[in-house]
């Protein structure tokens, strides 16, 4: 009897420690606490249409509008000038670039002026004889020729008498060949067409220039020229004249130039057309990188935003009540970061940064909204 009392108390102890083992467990349970629903806050712009211009960003180097290869038409020893045939060097219009030693040329182009006194005053005895009225002004003419100077263009004659004897005399033939020699003689010295400055310098003084030779490259300054290309649908828009506005490559210095020769052709490859602005400003080098907005046209009714903000299907976000959604639009232009839109109405409130993750019927929170505040208020009071 006492066995079976024992056994009866360890069932219920076992029992009964069961229990409290089970109730002290289960009163560790916590609740889960419901997850806070995500609300993103976004910034939002209001839609205003106006005229956007259409501008064409495009670049290129400077070249001098004014440039001249030098090369040698003739043979000879180069001599020095006043100023050295350096790199850099300046000069005045008409002063002398290279002047080549031109001293055995220079006596046959006299011999040959020689020939031609000698031919025009042989025949003043016949003319005072037979062309009695001509005579005067053969005398005037051979008493303007000077050995150190240019030939005088030959009198003109009055008649096929007077004609057929001059010609006979063999005076014209022997004319032209000094002026042919005298044309040659000019070319032993280049001056310089315009002020500039020598970019290029292929000779010093001393060498043997060979005829053909290149012997360097002379620039205007003062003015330049970048060429640029354009899209053809664009072509129809740009007009002569029209300013274009310039900046390096670090934006800190700005010019103006004028778009002043219009190509055309369209590229085939590229299928661009090429225009010429040219711009004068002292500071400018040529070889320089310069970037220009070319101002095409303009677009009513239209706005611009960033190139990120338009979806795929040409479509952009708008904000509803709170919720996103998205409509259609036009582009009309796109440029590097921009997008030119047209169809969205006045006053749509639209995205004005991109949302990751955004979608169709989003829950969003405007920035600066009043339940923006009262939300952000709850945050930091939670926090604390």
């Amino acid at each position: 009897m006492r066995k079976i009392v024992l056994s009866i108390l360890g069932v219920v102890l076992i029992a009964v420690a069961l229990f409290f083992a089970k109730t002290i467990v289960d009163s560790k349970k916590r609740i889960k606490p419901r997850s806070a629903k995500v609300i993103k806050t976004v910034f939002v712009d209001t839609v205003q249409n106006r005229t956007v211009p259409i501008i064409i960003a495009a670049n290129g180097t400077l070249t001098a509008k004014r440039r001249l290869e030098l090369f040698s038409e003739v043979q000879g020893v180069f001599r020095g000038g006043s100023k050295l045939f350096k790199t850099g060097q300046k000069y005045s219009t008409g002063q002398t670039l290279i002047r080549i030693d031109a001293s055995e040329y220079y006596a046959s182009v006299q011999s040959a002026k020689s020939n031609l006194y000698n031919l025009v005053t042989s025949i003043m005895p016949d003319l005072r004889l037979d062309y009695p009225e001509i005579y005067d002004k053969w005398q005037v003419y051979l008493n303007t020729l000077d050995m150190n100077k240019t030939t005088p263009p030959l009198p003109e004659t009055t008649s096929e008498k007077e004609k057929y004897f001059i010609t006979g005399r063999n005076i014209y033939s022997t004319y032209y060949n000094v002026k042919n020699l005298e044309q040659r003689l000019a070319k032993y010295t280049i001056s310089a067409p315009f002020e500039g400055v020598l970019t290029e310098a292929l000779v010093n003084e001393g060498t043997l220039i060979r005829q053909g030779q290149k012997l360097g490259e002379y620039i205007n300054t003062n003015v330049y020229e970048m060429e640029v290309a354009v899209g053809k649908e664009y072509g129809d828009l740009l007009e002569i004249g029209k300013s274009v506005k310039l900046s390096d490559l670090n934006n800190t210095k700005t010019f103006t130039g004028v778009v002043t020769r219009i190509n055309g052709r369209v590229d085939q490859s590229t299928q661009t057309i090429t225009a010429f602005i040219e711009i004068k400003e002292p500071s400018l080098r040529e070889g320089m990188y310069l970037e220009a907005n070319l101002d095409a046209k303009s677009e009513e009714n239209a706005i611009e935003i960033n190139r990120s903000l338009l979806q795929e299907g040409n479509q952009i976000f708008v904000v509803r009540d709170s919720i996103l959604d998205m409509i259609n639009v036009n582009p009309v232009y796109f440029s590097d970061k921009k997008v030119v839109l047209k169809g969205i109405p006045d006053q749509t409130i639209i995205l004005s940064k991109s949302v990751p993750g955004a979608y169709a019927g989003m829950l969003i929170s405007v920035y600066g909204s009043k339940k923006t505040k009262v939300r952000e208020k709850s945050n930091s009071k939670a926090a604390q």
